[in-house]
């Protein structure tokens, strides 16, 4: 069996997610949007679905399951589909200017 780490998306993505038109391919999601909630064990991503909606916490649209080799599912109304983190890329801080040199134009 697999093991698989489950994110919840917060409530206010999860509202705009629900609404927003289906598209095909990976989805691009944001880090801050989830909360990491436990894990479950199953077969493939569909078991641990009926694992999680048999014990009384079930995925919702918008939910994540991360297995062990790191690929993301999202649960979909469709099922569940690819997706990949989007982390935010680090800001550059202009170097300063040393005091002893002069600035070049």
């Amino acid at each position: 069996m697999a093991s698989y780490r489950i994110y919840r998306m917060k409530d206010s993505p999860r509202q705009q997610f629900r609404w927003a038109p289906h598209v095909a391919g990976c989805a691009s999601l944001k880090p801050r949007d989830y909360e990491q909630r436990g894990q479950v064990e199953g077969r493939n991503e569909y078991d641990a679905w009926r694992l999680l909606r048999e014990a009384g916490e079930p995925l919702a649209v918008g939910d994540l399951l991360e297995g062990e080799d790191g690929q993301v599912r999202v649960c979909k109304y469709v099922g569940f589909e690819p997706a990949q983190w989007v982390l935010p890329e680090p800001k550059q801080h202009a170097e300063p200017e040393s005091a002893g040199e002069p600035a070049v134009s």
